[in-house]
């Protein structure tokens, strides 16, 4: 999915759309198949969150490297979104920040669920630059109808 198509699933917009592509990858496994989400965002480096995080020398902070991890996993429940469900983040376990994100960097994500008792859903994901981690996290969140 471009940018352009998540809009149709995320509520995220302006300078809080962090997710310029993601992808739904489907992978048999011993207990049927195996979501996985595939996400990208290029840094163009004058996003809000570089403008003090640090002066010359930005760098991604690594609550935003979470909440671009988080909005790629939505193709995970694309499903689910288009019928009016937002994802809402109830917890953040084992962060690691392993490399910084730059400008000019494209960042990938890979995640999956690897727990369910809805409404939550427990996940774990990887972010990388050019090959290299740059963050691994377990999160959480839950599926709830949007009010509006």
């Amino acid at each position: 999915m471009n940018r352009e198509e998540l809009m149709n699933i995320l509520p995220h917009r302006d300078n809080m759309m962090l997710v310029d592509e993601a992808e739904l990858e489907e992978v048999p496994d011993g207990e049927g198949t195996k979501k996985i989400s595939h996400g990208k965002y290029t840094v163009k480096g004058d996003e809000f969150f570089l403008k003090g995080h640090f002066p010359g020398n930005p760098v991604v902070p690594g609550v935003i490297l979470v909440e671009m991890m988080a909005q790629s996993s939505c193709v995970l429940f694309q499903d689910e979104m288009k019928d009016g469900y937002l994802t809402m983040f109830t917890g953040l376990k084992e962060v690691k920040f392993k490399n910084p994100v730059k400008p000019g960097d494209t960042f990938e994500s890979k995640c999956e669920v690897i727990k369910a008792k809805p409404p939550f859903y427990f996940a774990k994901g990887q972010g990388y630059v050019d090959g290299k981690l740059a963050i691994k996290v377990e999160f959480s969140y839950a599926l709830v109808k949007d009010e509006k």
